[in-house]
């Protein structure tokens, strides 16, 4: 499956906005940010004083790439996520939000367990984690409701987890997932509601983007 492999600054200063991909760094004065403001490229630093009014189309699509960025999927997949959110009952919008949101890689980050998405990839992908005790390398398997994360035993002497436990109980987790610090461990007790997701989202654009044709 295709991946971005690039800096994942610019992505941030493409947006406009931080998007929280690189973990603690962006909250430091590192961060790309806080230093070069403007979008990349040769344009970039006089592109940031042109302002021009955008069309419909543009901040549809917007919105949809900051989604992805958000989230670390590749188009395809992205697309077939909203396919899926089509089907189900309710409001696409907030279904492909939830959609996301299940992800392993993303409930492992939203639990505390890593400090970015993409570090939850890596270590999904490295086999550290158990969905309901079964081992998994799959950072994109979508849980349900009563499904629990824990971390193998064998991962457990590893000197990222022996420091998680520290690390992990300061930072919070929504009402929608259920942790146990002690045990590395974690359940997904509920789909998120729409007040428990990143409000930056415009999950009504990306309707509007992909039901353009």
């Amino acid at each position: 499956m295709g991946r971005y492999r690039g800096p994942v600054c610019k992505l941030c200063r493409r947006e406009g906005e931080k998007l929280f991909l690189k973990g603690e760094r962006c909250y430091s004065a590192k961060c790309a940010m806080e230093r070069r403001a403007y979008p990349p490229g040769e344009h970039g630093r006089s592109a940031q004083f042109r302002r021009r009014r955008e069309s419909d189309f543009a901040r549809q699509l917007r919105a949809k790439q900051k989604a992805r960025r958000v989230y670390g999927v590749m188009e395809r997949q992205f697309r077939r996520y909203y396919e899926e959110s089509l089907r189900r009952r309710g409001l696409t919008g907030l279904n492909l939000l939830q959609v996301l949101e299940s992800r392993l890689d993303n409930v492992i980050y939203r639990l505390g367990y890593a400090s970015s998405r993409k570090q939850a990839r890596v270590l999904v992908t490295h086999g550290h984690f158990n969905v309901n005790d079964r081992r998994t390398d799959v950072p994109s398997m979508l849980l349900s409701p009563g499904d629990k994360i824990s971390v193998r035993e064998g991962s457990r002497q590893r000197k990222h987890f022996k420091e998680l436990r520290d690390i992990a109980a300061e930072r919070s987790v929504p009402d929608w997932l259920r942790r146990d610090v002690e045990s590395l461990s974690g359940e997904m007790v509920r789909l998120p509601e729409r007040l428990e997701i990143d409000g930056n989202l415009n999950e009504q654009l990306i309707v509007e983007y992909y039901s353009r044709r």
